[in-house]
């Protein structure tokens, strides 16, 4: 900063003298000196003559730099020479001032134990462990029922299509989408049976080839007969590597589900990829 308001006050101290008056300036010779990058101290040498009043007969005379000429040069030095260095543009460049805007995808990347996945920007780090094999869970900062979750389980077969389909590992998975603690008996109301305070209901499975792994995704609409959220949309996507079973888990509450965090929830399932 000390480099721009020297070169700054300099220049505008000869523009002052320059402008005064054409007979303060003409045949006077100005000498400005600028600070450039790295504090280097440079004299720069101008022989200003009032533009019309040139002498032709004289050969030997250097031609003259008119009043707007030395200024236009004046302000070309002070522009160069007031350049920031890296270290002085450090708070510049962290504020991206100087930058292009930095395109926020609203998601953050995360590198794991063999697999990596994106997670939303605006979800945190939880030390709750929900499932067997649990390696890192993250959660909404604003409601806790938007989570994910990545679990790593040993298992003796060599690949995920060792389960005849989704369907068929979603049984061997069913404790991910909670269990019915409740025994008692209760009337049937609400969509739910006799005795039943729970449903789920499978919405699509796939099969898909990533980067030549097959993985299993499941989609799934989960009630209970107490919840406020009408349903919580959980997604599962796995695939085995090594003699392990690796298992994403989504999910959002199905009112905040059509109100942006669909978005969210599926894009880290569709991040996820096991290397």
């Amino acid at each position: 900063m000390a480099a721009i308001s020297a070169a700054y006050v300099s220049s505008l101290a000869v523009a002052s003298s320059l402008s005064s008056s054409r007979s303060s300036v003409n045949g006077v010779a100005v000498n400005v000196t600028v600070l450039t990058k790295g504090s280097v101290a440079k004299r720069l040498h101008f022989n200003c003559r009032a533009s019309g009043q040139v002498d032709s007969s004289n050969d030997n005379v250097a031609a003259p730099v008119s009043r707007r000429l030395a200024l236009s040069l004046l302000a070309a030095t002070a522009a160069v020479s007031s350049r920031v260095n890296p270290a002085a543009a450090a708070y510049g460049e962290a504020a991206n001032v100087f930058g292009k805007a930095k395109k926020s995808t609203g998601f953050t990347s995360y590198t794991g134990e063999g697999f990596s996945l994106s997670v939303p920007s605006k979800w945190n780090p939880s030390k709750e462990i929900e499932f067997p094999g649990q390696v890192v869970r993250y959660e909404d900062n604003f409601d806790a029922t938007n989570n994910l979750s990545v679990s790593i389980l040993k298992t003796d077969k060599s690949s995920i299509k060792d389960y005849e389909s989704p369907k068929e590992l979603l049984k061997s998975l069913s404790y991910l989408l909670g269990q019915q603690s409740y025994t008692g008996e209760t009337d049937s109301e609400g969509g739910f049976t006799d005795n039943q305070v729970a449903t789920a209901a499978i919405l699509e499975t796939d099969v898909k080839e990533v980067n030549g792994k097959t993985y299993y995704y499941i989609s799934v609409l989960t009630r209970t007969a107490d919840g406020d959220e009408g349903g919580k949309h959980q997604l599962i996507y796995a695939t085995i590597e090594g003699g392990k079973l690796y298992v994403m888990k989504a999910q959002a509450g199905d009112k905040r589900w059509f109100k942006g965090a669909k978005k969210f929830v599926e894009g880290a399932v569709n991040s996820f990829q096991v290397v």
